[in-house]
């Protein structure tokens, strides 16, 4: 029973820090539009700049908090980074120029570094064969986080475009306190290591990560599939407003959708698939799904269709999950921590680069004097990307023994 509150409580964390991304995509055109007084065009590079900003300090901090929980625990760690993005929220919410939407961005990306804590939670109370299972469910909950999100900042920008952040750290705010209640110590004092520097730096993590049979190529495949999946939160909202005139409302509406499905095909496609297929073959069908869903919105024209289509685009939210269940199979069960660390810190490097590039070539074949007006282009470069992570992803991977179903 204690095991079911603390699984809640991690997976209402994953939850809330998909609120916190997904709530601000429906007002940020007109957010960003707001405080700086620009065109869409322009305001969508700003986007890219609060983007990276967030992605900078994960990148910064996601391995010094996964090693800091394989030393103090993730209890601790998990709590502190509650209470920091509750403040963090009261910060957006009274923010009214975009160099306080910027620092709102950076302490964000810090706190929202739990992310790995929690996978690392996951990995210490769940048996090597139910892994797969229960990041499924950790990627459902951050699906879900993608219907309330979106949902939550589309209906609360009509009250006021600051709503949504209030609203947001009071969740954080009621989640940290039923944390204090529900959640026990995961790590037993016997599995936990001394802390270092040279371990918990982003490159030195990856460094001892390497060394790991196996890990070297799925890191890779996972970092190209990040990057290509940076596209939905770096451009959509902008896509959609330029693309279809959708607003806040339509904006959210969209989210919301894919956030269902996307949940949905996590909690409830993952084991089956890989019970059927085994780990390789999920990981596969789902990144050629990404390819054709990158495809489909680099040249849609409707609105319509692309809401029909979100439930096949979807479909590809099992890639992630098998990922993360096949390099959690390779590591040592004291690296957990490192290992989800490692990861944050590559979704991070890859939203990094990402946003600004995808925000760019958003900006180029929208702006006024673009030679063609292309909103999707941004989408055709993730298709691309993924065709080469899929590339790698089978040449490196043919050979290797799959686990018994």
């Amino acid at each position: 029973m204690r095991q079911n509150l603390a699984l809640s409580f991690i997976l209402m964390t994953v939850l809330l820090d998909a609120i916190g991304i997904g709530l601000i995509f429906p007002v940020m055109p007109d957010l960003l539009t707001e405080v700086t007084g620009q065109t869409l065009a322009e305001a969508a590079l700003w986007g890219g700049v609060l983007a990276t900003a967030f992605a900078v300090m994960q990148f910064l901090c996601g391995p010094v908090i996964g090693n800091l929980s394989d030393r103090f625990g993730r209890r601790p760690v998990l709590l502190v980074s509650l209470a920091v993005m509750a403040l963090d929220y009261v910060l957006m919410a009274l923010a009214h120029t975009v160099w306080l939407l910027l620092i709102g961005r950076i302490i964000a990306g810090i706190a929202a570094a739990t992310h790995s804590t929690a996978n690392a939670y996951v990995a210490d109370i769940s048996a090597p064969d139910d892994r797969a299972r229960r990041f499924g469910l950790i990627g459902a909950a951050f699906g879900a986080g993608f219907v309330a999100g979106p949902w939550m900042g589309g209906l609360l920008a009509g009250i006021d475009s600051r709503a949504p952040f209030w609203a947001a750290a009071m969740l954080a705010s009621a989640n940290l306190i039923f944390g204090l209640i529900v959640l026990p110590e995961s790590l037993a004092p016997g599995l936990r290591r001394a802390f270092t520097l040279r371990r918990a730096n982003p490159l030195g993590a990856l460094a001892a990560l390497k060394r790991l049979p196996g890990l070297q190529a799925l890191l890779a495949v996972h970092f190209l599939y990040a990057v290509t999946f940076t596209v939905w939160p770096a451009i959509w909202s902008f896509y959609g407003t330029a693309a279809f005139g959708w607003d806040a409302w339509w904006i959210g509406i969209s989210l919301a959708i894919f956030g269902l499905c996307m949940a949905g095909a996590q909690a409830l496609l993952v084991q089956p698939m890989i019970s059927r297929l085994g780990e390789r073959q999920t990981a596969l069908f789902g990144m050629l799904v990404e390819i054709s869903s990158y495809g489909f919105y680099a040249f849609v024209r409707s609105g319509f269709w692309a809401l029909a289509f979100t439930p096949f685009t979807a479909l590809g939210g099992v890639t992630g999950a098998t990922l993360a269940a096949m390099m959690s199979r390779n590591t040592p069960e004291d690296q957990q921590g490192e290992l989800q660390g490692a990861i944050a810190s590559l979704n991070a490097l890859a939203t990094i680069l990402a946003p600004l590039v995808m925000t760019w070539i958003f900006g180029m074949f929208t702006h006024p004097t673009a030679p063609v007006y292309w909103p999707g282009a941004p989408f055709l470069l993730s298709a691309l990307i993924m065709v080469a992570a899929t590339a790698v992803f089978v040449a490196k991977t043919r050979a290797a023994p799959q686990p018994a179903p």
